[in-house]
């Protein structure tokens, strides 16, 4: 069995080496498609978007005028009101030209005329035609055209003139991408592509975790590790680390999977608005606190890059170090790097801290949203708290518990 175990671990790293390459590659295009998902999904392009809401208060205006019927009821009290103004508008008139031409031959004269002609009589005895005129005019089917095109006219103007414009160039060249004409086309499209990349990762993931879990099963339950077989093992740690390092580790993610509640009569909905998204690595999560201007913020980034990033690569050539130069073995200095830095790397620590931090997020993003539900009157809202724990994750974990399993083999376990 001793001999059949390094062409084992020969095989197995390939097979590590072949199913990670294919893992990052997946995970980098997907990542790719879901920054773009996600951006045609924010509320800048929906609910919080002008020209949404100006789209769908022109189709409710087009709705309601073209379905404008006047009954009897309201055409009587529409032609009493009609009446009263018109005799008040008269009434104004005349006074107003009374007192205009008071104290002047002119204006004598002119009143003088008025009075004989008796115009403003007149036009009180054709208050009721001029009332069923009006009437008739707003009946008419292209007046309710021209009414529909002087509100949409001024709503527009209204926007225009109150809310800053949209940059839609990053949005448009999404949509230029995947050749879609509207945005739900789009993500449609996009969603097809992340589930077809979804199914080409899971063998490979299902081969990845299968060779970790053989791993775990063979380190501790083995002895008389020869030098080329823990140089293997070291380097499988290796693979691990670095693509658990490079791809995303948790996705923070919250949203409002729907929205709808009614105006004037008409329903609007709004569908998979993203009110806060996340998704990094390590090494990014690294590089945004170092590049931060804070100092605090650059001494924890760089305290976690030494801790989890530095330390375990450390490790891993110290590591290589200690198996191939018997004048290396007692250096202070890698027998630090091999036997002690799994107290400071703090990998595991690493891994705990992120599952915890994705469990208070979730805790956090789940109260903050039900709270929103509970708020809105009138309104049926249903939201969705989509935080997940990432390959990234489970990888970096895998790597922390087989890096001190051939550490303690290595020390303890012996070596042939």
């Amino acid at each position: 069995m001793q001999q059949l175990r390094m062409p084992i671990l020969a095989v197995l790293l390939a097979g590590v080496a072949f199913s990670s390459f294919f893992i990052y590659r997946i995970e980098s295009d997907k990542r790719v498609l879901e920054t773009e998902l996600i951006e045609l999904s924010k509320v800048k392009y929906g609910l919080f978007n002008v020209d949404v809401w100006t789209e769908e208060l022109t189709r409710i205006i087009i709705v309601r005028v073209n379905e404008f019927q006047m009954s009897e009821s309201r055409e009587d009290e529409l032609r009493i009101k009609i009446e009263e103004f018109l005799e008040i508008a008269i009434a104004e008139l005349e006074e107003g030209f009374e007192e205009e031409n008071k104290g002047s031959v002119g204006g004598f004269l002119k009143r003088g005329v008025a009075s004989v002609t008796d115009v403003f009589g007149l036009m009180r005895e054709k208050t009721p035609e001029i009332t069923e005129s009006i009437i008739i005019f707003i009946k008419d089917p292209e007046n309710k055209e021209l009414a529909k095109d002087f509100l949409i006219d001024k709503m527009q103007e209204y926007s225009d003139s109150t809310f800053s414009e949209i940059d839609y160039s990053l949005y448009d060249r999404i949509l230029a991408k995947h050749d879609a004409t509207e945005k739900r086309e789009a993500i449609n499209i996009i969603k097809g592509k992340v589930d077809s990349l979804n199914d080409r990762r899971t063998p490979y993931s299902v081969a990845l975790f299968g060779i970790i879990g053989l791993l775990a099963l063979i380190i501790p339950f083995s002895s008389d590790f020869m030098k080329a077989e823990f140089t293997v093992l070291t380097i499988i740690c290796g693979i691990l680390l670095s693509v658990g390092v490079l791809i995303p580790m948790i996705n923070i993610d919250a949203r409002i999977s729907r929205m709808e509640f009614e105006l004037m009569g008409e329903s609007i909905i709004f569908i998979d608005q993203v009110l806060y998204f996340k998704s990094k690595s390590i090494l990014e999560v690294v590089w945004v606190m170092i590049t931060n201007k804070k100092v605090d913020v650059m001494a924890v980034g760089i305290l976690v890059f030494s801790f989890s990033v530095l330390f375990p690569v450390s490790k891993l050539l110290g590591s290589i170090a200690y198996i191939y130069s018997e004048k290396l073995k007692n250096n202070p200095v890698i027998k630090f790097l091999v036997f002690k830095t799994a107290k400071w790397s703090m990998a595991d620590v690493m891994v705990v801290a992120i599952f915890m931090a994705y469990i208070g997020f979730t805790g956090i993003i789940s109260e903050q949203l039900t709270s929103l539900e509970n708020i809105a009157l009138n309104v049926d809202i249903m939201t969705t708290n989509a935080s997940s724990l990432q390959i990234g994750f489970f990888l970096f974990t895998a790597f922390a518990v087989l890096s001190l399993m051939v550490s303690h083999k290595l020390q303890y376990g012996g070596e042939n």
